[in-house]
C-alpha cells in the first residue's frame, strides 16, 4: 500500500482476530517474526508490515525518529480498519508499539471512538527498546562505521549461540547489511540527539490493555532488567522469560515465543 505518498510493504495473512506485529531496527518483518507468521495465521489474521525505511518498503532519506513509524503505524492501521487487535512489537518495533498504544489510548479518551488512531486491544512486547537510558546509549555509543570484525561483535551481542557469531557468520551479515538499504535509516536514528525525549519510561502507567511482555533471558542488548520494568509498570502485565535466547527469541527461539503468545491471545 501507498501511505503518506511512500510504498509499504506488508503481509496479510490467515483470517480471525488480527495481530499486527512490529519488526526492530534494521530487520523486516519476515527477518523477526518469519518463523511465527505460518503458525500465527494458522489461527488468526496477521498483518506484518516492513516499516518505513527497512525490508522491503521505501527507504526515504529523511530525519527519522520513533514518532515517524508511530505516524506510518496509525495511518496503516487506519487504512486497514483495524479493530480489537493485538499489536506485537520486537525491538525497536516494541518501542513503536508502546507509543503507539499510550498515544491511541489518550485520543480515545479525549476523542471517543471516533479518534483516527485505531485502539489495539491487547499488546505484546518482545525484548522491546524504549527505556530512557538506552535511548542516551544508542545516540553515544552509535558504530563508527560496517565493518567485518564490527558485523561478529554485533551478532554476538543479538544472539546467544555462539554458533550464530561464527567468522562465517559475519560475512554473511556483513553482505547482508551492505545489499539490504537500510543504512541511512539506522544512521539517522542513531544519530538522533532527541531520542531519549522520545522514550517510553513515563507513557508505561498510562497501557491499561492486557500486555505480554516476553524477553530473551540472555539478551545482552536490551537487558533483562528492562523487561522486568516493562511488566512491572505497566498495570496487570505478565513477564514470560525465554531461556537460551537472546535478544531476537523470535530468531532462536521461535516455538517459545509463538506458544507464549498463543496462550496470551487464547483461542480465535
Amino acid at each position: 500500500m501507498e501511505l503518506f505518498g511512500q510504498r509499504i510493504e506488508y503481509y496479510d495473512m490467515g483470517s480471525g482476530p488480527t495481530v499486527v506485529l512490529l519488526h526492530g531496527l534494521g530487520t523486516s518483518a519476515k527477518v523477526d517474526w518469519g518463523a511465527c507468521l505460518n503458525r500465527l495465521a494458522s489461527h488468526y489474521r496477521v498483518l506484518a508490515p516492513d516499516q518505513l525505511g527497512f525490508g522491503a518498503s521505501a527507504k526515504p532519506m529523511i530525519d527519522y525518529g520513533i514518532q515517524t513509524w508511530v505516524d506510518f503505524l496509525g495511518e496503516f492501521l487506519r487504512v486497514e480498519k483495524a479493530r480489537d487487535f493485538t499489536l506485537a512489537g520486537e525491538s525497536l518495533g516494541g518501542w513503536v508499539a508502546v507509543r503507539y498504544t499510550a498515544q491511541a489510548l489518550a485520543a480515545q479518551a479525549s476523542a471517543g471512538p471516533g479518534s483516527l488512531l485505531p485502539r489495539p486491544a491487547r499488546l505484546i512486547l518482545v525484548d522491546a527498546a524504549g527505556h530512557r537510558h538506552l535511548a542516551g546509549a544508542i545516540v553515544n555509543g552509535r558504530p563508527s562505521g560496517l565493518s567485518l570484525a564490527g558485523s561478529k561483535a554485533l551478532l554476538s551481542f543479538i544472539y546467544s549461540d555462539p554458533a550464530r557469531s561464527t567468522d562465517e557468520a559475519a560475512r554473511t551479515q556483513f553482505a547482508l547489511s551492505l545489499s539490504k538499504g537500510d543504512g541511512w535509516t539506522i544512521h539517522s536514528l542513531v544519530s538522533n540527539k532527541a531520542l531519549a525525549d522520545e522514550s517510553v519510561d513515563d507513557q508505561l502507567g498510562q497501557i491499561t490493555i492486557p500486555t505480554l511482555v516476553v524477553w530473551g533471558a540472555d539478551d545482552h542488548m536490551v537487558p533483562l532488567d528492562d523487561g522486568r520494568d516493562f511488566a512491572a509498570r505497566i498495570p496487570g502485565a505478565k513477564l514470560v522469560v525465554v531461556p537460551g535466547s537472546g535478544h531476537a527469541p523470535g530468531i532462536e527461539k521461535p516455538g517459545d515465543l509463538c506458544a507464549a503468545m498463543e496462550q496470551f491471545l487464547g483461542p480465535p
